[in-house]
């Protein structure tokens, strides 16, 4: 059982956890620029909030922090719809419940939708460790920068039920290799890859990423030994908080829990239509 203190949830935290992947989105789209210029990846501050063009239908292409660092106003909308609309993609905030209530009406009112949901969860560290199961033979080690290849090809096969994350996955290999201040993870199984993950380092805080597990391979303990290397990682890197994202309910939160996170708080990603 985690002992440790646990920060209050309030607006505080969630400018930390919002800075936090807007940062590791940010370092992401700055690798894709370097790796793809004829692209145009690029990204933005307006009102405090981040906004990341990685090419239309990327999951990256997005903002975060809306309405946490600054009130919202029509001018700071005006702004980052430019920059999205402009470059032929449509819109999308990821919104913390702590941002600038005035974000309920606003948004709908300028024709946007709710269209999924996402857990933040977050940890303090160091925490206290969850060990692997009995007789687990997963082993963890950071991937090697001649293996984002290999380690790409892993998470297209962990991701493989989403239509998305073919595509994404599979031309994100040279992205990860470049990206700064991010650290990816392979579980082997009997030496063969099984899973992967990622860490995104934002001063303090550590974002815990890119889980996925091959279908044939789930069930055997590989997040949790993933989940515990990177945490390691990070209190080792002077991290005070871990915090990590999931869908309400979904396998990833319940495994997250059982590890001493907890939620902090449910996000609404709004959409606006080109």
């Amino acid at each position: 059982m985690n002992t440790i203190a646990y920060p209050m949830v309030d607006i505080a935290l969630s400018r930390l956890l919002e800075r936090a992947e807007g940062h590791a989105n940010s370092r992401s789209v700055e690798s894709r620029a370097r790796q793809v210029p004829e692209l145009g990846a690029c990204w933005m501050e307006a009102g405090g909030t981040y906004a990341m063009f990685d090419g239309p239908g990327s999951p990256l292409t997005q903002t975060f922090g809306l309405g946490v660092f600054e009130p919202i106003t029509a001018e700071t909308l005006d702004a980052l719809e430019q920059f999205f609309l402009s470059r032929g993609s449509d819109v999308f905030h990821e919104v913390s419940p702590l941002a600038d209530p005035a974000v309920l009406n606003i948004l709908p009112d300028r024709g946007y939708r709710p269209c999924e949901l996402t857990s933040l969860l977050f940890q303090p560290l160091p925490a206290p460790l969850v060990g692997a199961a009995s007789g687990s033979t997963i082993v963890v080690r950071q991937a090697r920068a001649d293996e984002m290849g290999a380690w790409a090809e892993t998470a297209v096969a962990g991701w493989g039920e989403f239509e998305w994350s073919r595509a994404f996955m599979s031309s994100f290999a040279p992205v990860a290799a470049g990206t700064e201040d991010s650290y990816r993870f392979f579980a082997f199984d009997a030496g063969k890859p099984i899973a992967t993950s990622s860490l995104a380092v934002h001063g303090e805080v550590a974002l815990l990423a890119g889980a996925a597990t091959i279908p044939e391979a789930r069930g055997r303990g590989a997040q949790r030994a993933l989940l515990t290397a990177r945490l390691q990682l990070a209190a080792g890197l002077g991290c005070t908080l871990a915090v990590m994202g999931a869908a309400p309910g979904s396998p990833s939160q319940r495994n997250a829990e059982r590890s001493g996170f907890r939620i902090a708080y449910t996000r609404i990603k709004w959409h606006k239509a080109r």
